[in-house]
C-alpha cells in the first residue's frame, strides 16, 4: 500500500509545462472587495497590540503562550472561523515566566543596568547584594586560576565584540537593485533566513563554535561547582539592545544551572573596566522565575474557513506564522506582525462575504522558536514524516501553505523555493499589487521558518518576501522587539497580498503544483 501511495504522489505532484503555462484566472471584483476591506477597515493593528502589550511575552510552553492561545482562538471564532481549537502537537517541556527581574551596580556607586534573564534559568535566593568577580576563560587551563576564589560572587564574563561606531542606519528596506537580484537568482541555493547578514558557514567557523560552546558549558559546571552566586554574561547587541538566548535546557529534566543574566555590551564592559582596574564593585540583583511543569505538551493554534467547492472542498490551503516569542519583549517583530497579517488575512476574507471553493486553514505555530517544532509535528500527525516519507492521505489534499515570517515589513514578493512552476503563476497573482511594492518572484530558497517543515516532505509551501526594516540589526529576539517597531501601513498593505493569494489558491481549478517528492531524511 506504501509504494502504492508514494507512486500516485509522485506521479500526480510533479508540475507539467502545460500546467505552469496555464493563464491566471484573478477575480478583479473580489480583489477589489479584499483592498476595500483590508486598507480601509483594517484590524491588524488591534491584533498586534493584543498580541504584544496584552497577552505578553509568548516563550514556549509559558503562561505568555498559553494566554496567546486561548485569545487567538476566541478571535478567531469571532470573525466566523470554524473548527477553532488548541491542538496539541506532542511533548514539548518545561515553560517558563519571568516574575521579577532587577539588576545595578551598588559600588562604587549606584547605576541601574540593564540586564535580561538567560530563558530556563533559576532565580535568585531572593535579593542579593555580593560583590563581582570577572572571569576570562579561553581555554580549559584558565580553570585552575580561578579555583577558591569564586564562591558566593556574582560573576561576570567577557564580551567578545566591543561596541563600534555604526555609520549605517539601522532600518533598511530592499531596494530595486535587491529586489532584481532576487528575482535573477537561480533556483536553489543555501536555505538562509531572509535579509539576514551574511556570514560565510566555513568549516573553521563552524568548529570554532563548537569548541567555544564546549568550553561554555564546562564553564557553567565549574562556576555551579565553585559555589558562585550567579553569572552576568554579555548579550550580543549594542545601544542598550540586548538579544537574549536560553541559559538551560527545557527539558524536564534539565540538570541544575545557576541565575544568570545576559547584560547591555555597555554595562558589562563598564564593570569589567572597574574591576580590572582594581576599584572593588558590588552588584545588587533579584530574579524571580517560576517553571510550568504541569503540562509538558506543545500545541498550535488552528481554525478554518470552509470551502463551498462540493468536489474542492476537502482541499486544503493553509497560511500561518509562530505564535510564540522570546522573553525580553512582547515579540511584536518577531512573530506577533506575521500572526497578525494571517488573522488579518482570513478576516477580510470572511468579512468579505467571499466563499472560497476549497477550505482555507491557519494556523498559530507554538514553539517555533527552539526548532520549528509546531509546524514540523503538525506536518508529521497530519502529512508525511520527512524520516521515512510516509505519505498520509491529508498529504494529496494540500493545496498550498504560506507563511509570513520576516518581521514587520510589507511584502515585496514571494520565495518559489525553487518550484519553477509556480513562478508563473504567482508573477501573475503580484501583478495587481505591484503599485504597492510587490512584485518579485525569485526561484531562492529561504529558510528558517515554518514553511520548511512543508516543503520538507514535498508540499508547495512558501514565505513570503519583506522589507527587512531593523529586524536583525534591532529586533530579532531582542529586548527592543515591541509593538512600537510596527509600521502600520506596511501590515496592512501585507494583509491584502495574503488574502489575495490564499484566496487565489483556493479558487484555482487545480492545486499549486509541486515538486518531486524529496528522498526521507533520517534525523541527526
Amino acid at each position: 500500500m506504501q509504494k502504492f501511495l508514494l507512486a500516485l504522489a509522485a506521479a500526480g505532484y510533479l508540475a507539467t509545462p502545460a500546467l505552469a503555462q496555464t493563464t491566471e484566472k484573478l477575480d478583479a471584483a473580489a480583489l477589489a472587495k479584499i483592498k476595500d476591506e483590508g486598507l480601509n477597515r483594517s484590524k491588524v493593528m488591534e491584533t498586534a497590540f493584543y498580541l504584544t502589550d496584552v497577552c505578553g511575552p509568548r516563550l514556549a510552553n509559558s503562561e505568555g503562550l498559553a494566554r496567546a492561545n486561548a485569545w487567538t482562538k476566541k478571535r478567531l471564532t469571532d470573525y466566523g472561523l470554524a473548527n477553532a481549537n488548541v491542538e496539541a502537537w506532542g511533548d514539548f517541556g518545561r515553560g517558563w515566566d519571568i516574575d521579577k527581574s532587577y539588576v545595578a551596580m551598588t559600588a562604587p556607586y549606584y547605576h541601574a543596568l540593564i540586564g535580561v534573564p538567560k530563558a530556563w534559568t533559576p532565580s535568585t535566593p531572593g535579593n542579593l547584594r555580593k560583590s563581582v568577580a570577572y572571569v576570562n576563560v579561553k581555554t580549559e587551563a584558565d580553570f585552575d586560576k580561578y579555583k577558591g576564589q569564586l564562591r558566593d560572587k556574582i560573576v561576570v564574563l567577557p564580551v567578545a565584540t566591543p561596541p563600534q561606531p555604526n555609520f549605517e542606519p539601522d532600518a533598511k528596506r530592499l531596494t530595486a537593485d535587491d529586489l532584481q537580484k532576487m528575482a535573477d537568482a537561480p533556483a536553489g541555493g543555501a536555505p538562509t533566513a531572509a535579509n539576514r547578514p551574511a556570514e560565510p558557514n566555513t568549516a573553521d567557523r563552524m568548529a570554532a563554535m563548537r569548541v567555544a560552546r564546549e568550553l561554555r558549558l564546562k564553564l557553567t559546571d565549574m562556576l555551579l561547582a565553585e559555589g558562585a552566586a550567579a553569572i552576568l554574561s554579555p548579550g550580543r547587541g549594542t545601544d542598550g539592545t540586548v538579544f537574549t538566548t536560553n541559559g538551560a535546557p527545557y527539558a524536564a529534566d534539565a540538570k541544575p544551572v545557576l541565575p544568570e543574566l545576559e547584560m547591555s555590551s555597555e554595562d558589562q564592559l563598564r564593570l569589567i573596566r572597574l574591576v580590572e582596574a582594581g576599584i572593588p564593585v558590588e552588584v545588587e540583583m533579584e530574579t524571580k522565575t517560576h517553571f510550568q511543569t504541569q503540562d509538558l505538551k506543545g500545541y498550535n493554534v488552528v481554525a478554518e474557513i470552509p470551502g463551498t467547492d462540493k468536489k474542492l472542498k476537502s482541499e486544503v490551503v493553509m497560511l500561518g506564522g509562530h505564535l510564540d516569542s522570546w522573553h525580553a519583549a512582547t515579540g511584536a517583530t518577531d512573530n506577533a506582525a506575521g500572526v497578525a497579517v494571517m488573522m488579518e488575512a482570513v478576516r477580510i476574507l470572511k468579512a468579505s462575504g467571499l466563499k472560497p471553493r476549497r477550505t482555507i486553514r491557519i494556523a498559530l505555530w507554538g514553539e517555533e522558536e527552539e526548532g520549528l517544532h509546531g509546524s514540523r509535528n503538525y506536518v508529521k500527525n497530519h502529512f508525511a514524516d520527512p524520516a521515512t516519507m510516509q505519505i498520509k492521505p491529508d498529504h494529496e489534499k494540500l493545496a498550498a501553505y504560506f507563511n509570513l515570517d520576516n518581521g514587520a515589513g510589507k511584502i515585496r514578493g514571494i520565495y518559489a523555493q525553487s518550484n519553477e512552476a509556480v513562478k508563473p503563476i504567482f508573477t501573475a497573482w503580484l501583478q495587481p499589487f505591484a503599485d504597492m511594492g510587490a512584485s518579485t518572484v525569485t526561484l531562492r530558497n529561504t529558510g528558517s521558518t515554518d514553511h520548511i517543515a512543508f516543503d520538507a516532505v514535498g508540499l508547495p509551501g512558501f514565505q513570503f518576501i519583506q522589507d527587512g526594516l531593523d529586524y536583525f540589526s534591532r529586533t530579532h529576539h531582542s529586548n527592543q522587539d515591541t509593538y512600537d517597531r510596527l509600521v502600520p501601513d506596511d501590515l496592512k498593505q501585507a494583509s491584502v497580498v495574503v488574502a489575495s493569494f490564499v484566496y487565489n489558491a483556493a479558487m484555482r481549478d487545480q492545486k499549486l503544483p509541486r515538486k518531486p517528492l524529496p528522498a526521507a531524511v533520517k534525523p541527526q
